[in-house]
């Protein structure tokens, strides 16, 4: 799997590296995204280390229990308003930058020795519209089914098939490779994924050190969720099997209009982790939301792969990384559902 992925990585990479408007975006963009992951590895690790503080003068009996909670509570919460006010301002930065590539502001070194590559038994069509655009934007929403592969199955699984389910949201450009052929396409963009898991059988997540455990409610829950807010950069190369059209002697290359397959993966962090327990039992009404670290891991990264008609997809994407750092079985995200791209 591992060879697989770096295989599909660097294959994807030496055709972005043909589009010079598209590696300069993708510079920018990945610095913004190292930023993101740099902010939220920081204001955690401080967190960390203050609640380790507040842990050290339990121990010594210079606080009460009741005083440390409250204190760590606080903390939690400061943490967690500072990584949203910085993340907000890079967020405010990747947009900037994806208005610039919208404006055409972005410089494109277009000269006379650009390569061209042919896929053997690919019939080449010359199109005498100078000015025609290669790259295309699209807003994208998926929505379906979510839960964790442990051991590789999601048989038997600690949590609802039909009610855990995942959304997603943002924005891709579509550019294509060839000059000439509309088969090749690079797809990319930034998207922000929610991942939502509700356990089976009354069960919530719990913090033990640096494990996290699901464990039996004392209290019946209505309802229990566990979500998971990432911010990532997805790269696919999409075929697209669209024909071009001639009109008046110029052949003009469309997109989204039949068939298409993508192939790629994403990176990304993690925004912020939540779980939100409902109860409603005996007239007593209740909810209670709780953010914090839960020992998820902070960096993602993934396969997803598409497979549908104009602009409606089945969509897959699976996180190599582990749900959480620690735990001693390892659980990876999946999801299954359906991606739609609006031109």
């Amino acid at each position: 799997m591992r060879n697989l992925t770096v295989y599909l990585v660097l294959l994807l990479c030496f055709f972005v590296s043909q589009i010079k408007a598209q590696e300069t975006f993708e510079a920018r963009a990945k610095n913004i995204a190292s930023k993101i992951e740099a902010i939220t590895k920081e204001e955690k690790e401080a967190l960390k280390a203050e609640v380790q503080f507040i842990d050290n003068q339990l121990i010594n009996g210079t606080i009460t229990k009741e005083k440390a909670e409250s204190e760590k509570q606080v903390l939690a919460k400061t943490r967690a308003n500072n990584i949203e006010q910085r993340v907000a301002k890079e967020q405010e930065n990747l947009k900037n930058l994806v208005q610039e590539k919208v404006d055409g502001q972005l410089v494109v070194n277009d000269s006379t020795n650009r390569k061209t590559f042919v896929v053997p038994g690919m019939k080449i069509i010359n199109s005498n519209d100078k000015g025609e655009k290669r790259t295309s934007s699209q807003i994208v929403f998926a929505i379906g089914a979510n839960n964790l592969v442990t051991d590789g199955a999601v048989a038997h699984s600690n949590f609802k098939y039909a009610q855990s389910r995942f959304y997603e949201w943002g924005l891709t450009f579509n550019s294509r490779i060839l000059p000439n052929h509309n088969l090749l396409h690079a797809k990319y963009g930034f998207s922000l994924m929610y991942n939502d898991l509700r356990p089976t059988d009354n069960r919530y997540f719990v913090v033990n050190d640096n494990q996290t455990d699901l464990m039996t409610d004392a209290i019946p829950q209505k309802d229990a969720r566990f979500r998971n807010v990432n911010l990532v950069f997805p790269l696919h190369l999409e075929f697209d099997f669209t024909k071009p059209t001639v009109k008046d002697g110029k052949t003009y290359f469309k997109t989204h209009d039949s068939f298409r397959v993508g192939l790629g993966g994403y990176i990304g962090a993690n925004l912020k982790s939540k779980q939100i327990l409902k109860y409603d039992e005996n007239d007593y009404h209740g909810i209670e939301r709780v953010r914090g670290d839960f020992n998820v891991n902070n960096f993602i990264y993934g396969l997803s792969t598409y497979v549908g008609y104009r602009g409606v997809s089945l969509y897959v994407k699976y996180d190599l990384n582990p749900l959480f750092k620690d735990n001693p079985v390892k659980q990876n995200n999946a999801s299954l559902g359906l991606r739609f791209d609006f031109n």
